[in-house]
């Protein structure tokens, strides 16, 4: 057993649980507020929160997510830097500038990832660089940048590529990486080959779920689709796992509070039942 890990006995076997956190982004109380997900978060047991920031202003701002981090006793786990299509203006449009203010960010709240994505093919001079200037700044903090994967555009036969040097990190020389499985479900990449290659570089996993259905990035409660999150989890386990687990579901559909609540509760459930590995493993 490994220092932290936890053991549980049930019906005679022993129980490995790795000593990795369990946390809910905050974009998945959207259209609910920052402050909402800390709320929930908190109630229903997450070890802490990713921040999405984005349109919220709550979001963006350091000093109230010091005040909810404080008032709620629930960690900042990791910061997901301000780099979608809808966030492209959040924190001025300087790409690097955005990713230095995410690393700042994280640094002050305690967070030890930032998650970020491959640039958009049409930020060229930050695509051209990104591999060396990523590494730059690994060597000015201890926070994590880790890249995530994202997913091909496909229309009329046709596939399309808004990002560069390419949408899966696997095959790039990224230290660490997100792992996302709702963006797997829409390439239609096999989540378990790509953790696999990925190894020890698989710092931060998004756990999510979705059908594969074209261009649309679904982020269903884990189980409610076709991507391997039961067994993902059951390897990451039995591997001693010491990266970050987050739940970034889709709860928008939601018909009520409770609705949403419920659904945030089992994705936590799923994650706790299946984070695990038998000590024969």
């Amino acid at each position: 057993m490994t220092p932290g890990e936890r053991t549980y006995i049930d019906t005679g076997e022993v129980v490995r649980v790795p000593d990795a956190k369990i946390a809910l982004s905050t974009a998945s109380v959207y259209p609910e507020r920052t402050p909402d997900a800390f709320e929930l978060a908190s109630r229903l047991g997450y070890d802490g929160v990713e921040i999405m920031v984005g349109q919220d202003p709550v979001s963006q701002d350091v000093e109230v997510l010091e005040r909810l981090r404080d008032h709620y006793e629930l960690p900042i786990l990791a910061v997901h830097a301000p780099c979608l299509l809808v966030t492209q203006r959040v924190w001025g449009r300087d790409p690097w500038a955005k990713l230095l203010r995410a690393q700042h960010a994280a640094e002050r709240l305690g967070a030890q990832t930032v998650v970020v994505h491959p640039p958009f093919r049409w930020q060229r001079d930050y695509a051209r660089d990104f591999e060396v200037g990523l590494a730059r700044m690994r060597q000015e903090t201890d926070v994590v940048f880790a890249v995530e994967n994202m997913f091909p555009l496909r229309a009329r036969g046709n596939e399309v590529v808004p990002y560069a040097p390419d949408w899966n990190p696997v095959d790039y020389d990224f230290p660490q990486v997100t792992l996302d499985l709702s963006h797997t479900a829409v390439s239609g990449s096999d989540a378990m080959e790509m953790a696999s290659k990925l190894g020890d570089r698989l710092a931060h996993l998004h756990l999510a779920d979705g059908v594969g259905t074209t261009n649309k990035d679904e982020h269903l409660v884990p189980g409610r689709g076709v991507q391997p999150c039961a067994q993902m989890l059951e390897r990451l386990a039995t591997a001693g796992y010491r990266g970050l687990i987050v739940l970034e579901i889709n709860t928008r559909r939601a018909t009520s509070r409770s609705e949403r609540i419920d659904d945030l509760a089992e994705a936590l459930a799923f994650a706790r039942l299946h984070f695990a590995a038998s000590s024969t493993t």
